[in-house]
């Protein structure tokens, strides 16, 4: 085997039915990199064109997220003002919990919050995923929003 074969970025594509490539690799190790931050596709446009010396296409990238976001690497969320925000998602885990706030629009992952509520959280989504499965539905992901107002904008 080839250090390239060891790759865990290369396995997790091809386990995906995936293609390698150069792009794809640095976009989901981007993710990975960054595991409990969502990003809209211009803040992931901004972050990987930082490089010089790296040529980011912005139809490329859109398409590239969209095709992680099908195989279930990513995570996918719309916010209240219909922006789509991505995360990395955590093969052992069904659902990312997630506080919005409707002022700022600031979005922060909430499972270090839930910590101890987190295998309860788990347990429900599961019987969700399952009870719809039961039904015919396929492809499910299950997303766990609160919206309401952060710290900050609720003392304002």
């Amino acid at each position: 085997m080839t250090a390239d074969a060891n790759d865990p970025i290369n396995a997790l594509l091809a386990a995906h039915g995936l293609r390698r490539t150069t792009m794809g690799r640095r976009v989901l190790g981007w993710f990975l990199a960054h595991p409990d931050t969502s990003f809209t596709h211009a803040q992931l446009l901004d972050a990987l064109s930082a490089d010089p010396d790296v040529a980011v296409d912005k139809v490329t990238l859109y398409r590239l997220v969209d095709r992680l976001t099908q195989v279930g690497l990513l995570l996918c969320r719309v916010d209240a003002n219909r922006v789509r925000r991505y995360q990395s998602m955590p093969a052992s885990v069904l659902a990312l919990p997630h506080f919005e706030c409707q002022s700022c629009h600031q979005d922060k992952p909430l499972s270090e919050a839930l910590h101890d509520q987190q295998e309860a959280l788990e347990r429900a989504s599961q019987m969700a995923v399952e009870a719809l499965r039961s039904l015919g539905y396929r492809d499910l992901h299950v997303d766990v929003a609160v919206r309401g107002l952060c710290v900050d904008c609720a003392e304002k």
